[in-house]
């Protein structure tokens, strides 16, 4: 996939810390989660990128039962927390497209939108992803136990709290 991304933006992302090559544009390699983008010409000088970020559901992510009415109202809150991800961008971006579904026990959050300065575009894209995780560990909803990799996350959230790792978590 990478073969097929515009020349400027496999530059951009092979020279920024946060992405790795893989077979399908580049992986966000700062998150737990399984992110990546890709890029592609558009009819103008701007690039469009789709950045697309899965996080476990949360039935998927607990060793518990979730209530479907629980479910429900944690991806609805998901879903809408998402629609305010540009605000994490020190840049100006617009996105021409925005989604979250439910697939295969993933929370998919799809963002699409274009930028003319790829060298920008990795920036922006690692914001967006990092602000997708940080809502995601907002809303995790007390009283389960998380499997990973949130029982990770939740634990370096913890050990980062103090030296001990007692005291209430710092989300």
């Amino acid at each position: 996939m990478t073969e097929e991304m515009p020349e400027r933006a496999v530059r951009a992302f092979d020279a920024a810390d946060a992405f790795e090559s893989v077979d399908r544009g580049f992986a966000v390699t700062t998150t737990r989660f399984d992110a990546h983008v890709i890029a592609t010409e558009t009819d103008e000088w701007a690039l469009s990128y789709t950045l697309e970020v899965r996080a476990p559901m949360l039935s998927s992510a607990t060793a518990d039962p979730v209530g479907p009415a629980v479910e429900e109202g944690w991806f609805e809150t998901y879903e809408l927390r998402l629609e305010d991800a540009p605000r994490a961008v020190r840049d100006d971006v617009e996105l021409s497209d925005h989604r979250v579904l439910e697939e295969a026990g993933e929370a998919v959050a799809v963002f699409e939108f274009e930028h003319g300065n790829a060298d920008r575009a990795p920036a922006i894209a690692k914001a967006i992803t990092e602000y997708v995780e940080g809502t995601y560990m907002e809303g995790i909803v007390p009283g389960y136990d998380y499997g990973p990799p949130v029982s990770e996350m939740l634990s370096r959230a913890r050990s980062s709290g103090g030296e001990d790792g007692s005291g209430p978590m710092p989300l």
